[in-house]
């Protein structure tokens, strides 16, 4: 299947109530194949495409006050519209799936591959002090997995999750196991659940439930800052993931994420035929950072190159985690030019290997 159709086959199978979104390249098969599948018609699945991005985002505001397993998807211009109202759930205490299969820019740039909005996902990208937990795929299946991953991590922080792909995975085909799929849960079901939070209906032997992010008392508002600080501090304390590729006695440290990865584990295979002693770490949640395990592995290498389709993002967080250990360079190409691994591995060569000899 195709990475963005395999998003939509896992909203179903995963149970999802309602998917509100805009058409945009090179994500617009998620809706398209949605509309295919009318799971309204099988599940009772709601699937709306909204007026506009921000219509679309405060859709899914208000599926998520009320418990519902909501969603949109859409690519890097349209997040960028979607950003007051991801702030607006965040600063709610809401869950949600927020996709983004990144497109190159700024602005409208192209409609090719890029990484280029790390930054957004990682650093907040709207208004306010929050965070999303960002999930980034490096596979057809995973981005199968990840809907339900991102639902799971949601609910059980009250937090929005976001999906960061690219051009590449959302493009491209591969071999996809499915679950069995599962039913939507009850109104009964989503009480149980969420019904200390979610508006459920008013029932007289509780008090009512307000949805909002707006207090205008500032040390009240900082009690609500407060307590998504250290909402935050858990899922960075127990949500990390990350994979390593012959980091045991790498020489060498290459660490990238998404599409990027899957060409940097090639350029892992190319050194090492070379003579060269290198690994990669892919970080699976750019929000929370494997920023531990890179500091450890920085006590063992002579060196680190953060790979991106960017001018150079992650390798913010990167060099926060190695304090200066060790040299960490960056390479990236941009616009939606997707590198070779010989670009790789040359880069590599250049700027780290033969100046750490």
């Amino acid at each position: 299947m195709k990475g963005n159709e395999v998003i939509a086959e896992a909203a179903v199978r995963y149970g999802c109530d309602g998917y509100f979104g805009y058409p945009i390249t090179p994500q617009s098969e998620v809706m398209e194949s949605l509309m295919e599948m009318k799971p309204w018609e099988t599940t009772g699945m709601v699937v709306v495409q909204a007026e506009s991005e921000v219509a679309s985002i405060n859709m899914v505001y208000g599926g998520a006050a009320c418990g519902k397993r909501v969603m949109t998807s859409s690519s890097s211009p349209g997040i960028s519209l979607m950003c007051e109202g991801i702030s607006y759930i965040a600063g709610a205490s809401l869950p949600c799936l927020i996709v983004n299969v990144q497109r190159g820019g700024p602005g409208l740039g192209t409609i090719q591959p890029s990484q280029s909005d790390y930054f957004q996902a990682t650093k907040g990208g709207g208004h306010g002090d929050y965070h999303l937990i960002a999930l980034a795929p490096n596979s057809v299946q995973e981005m199968y997995d990840f809907v339900g991953l991102g639902f799971d991590l949601a609910f059980k922080y009250r937090v929005p999750a976001m999906m960061l792909a690219d051009g590449v995975i959302g493009q491209m085909m591969e071999k996809v196991v499915l679950d069995d799929p599962r039913p939507r849960r009850t109104d009964e079901q989503i009480e149980q659940e969420c019904g200390d939070w979610a508006l459920t209906g008013k029932k007289k032997e509780r008090q009512r439930h307000v949805i909002t992010s707006l207090e205008l008392d500032p040390y009240a508002q900082e009690v609500v800052n407060e307590k998504l600080q250290a909402t935050y501090r858990l899922i960075e304390a127990n949500e990390v993931r990350y994979q390593t590729t012959a980091t045991e006695d790498a020489d060498y440290l290459l660490v990238a994420y998404g599409s990027s990865a899957r060409i940097c584990a090639k350029v892992v295979e190319m050194a090492r035929e070379a003579g060269y002693k290198v690994g990669l770490l892919r970080p699976i949640t750019l929000w929370p950072f494997p920023g531990k395990p890179i500091a450890e592995l920085a006590g063992q290498v002579k060196g680190i190159l953060s790979v991106e389709l960017n001018s150079g993002q992650m390798i913010e967080d990167v060099r926060l985690a190695v304090n200066g250990r060790v040299p960490v360079e960056h390479y990236g190409r941009m616009g939606g030019v997707v590198y070779s691994p010989g670009e790789v591995f040359e880069a590599l060569k250049e700027k780290i290997i033969n100046k750490t000899k």
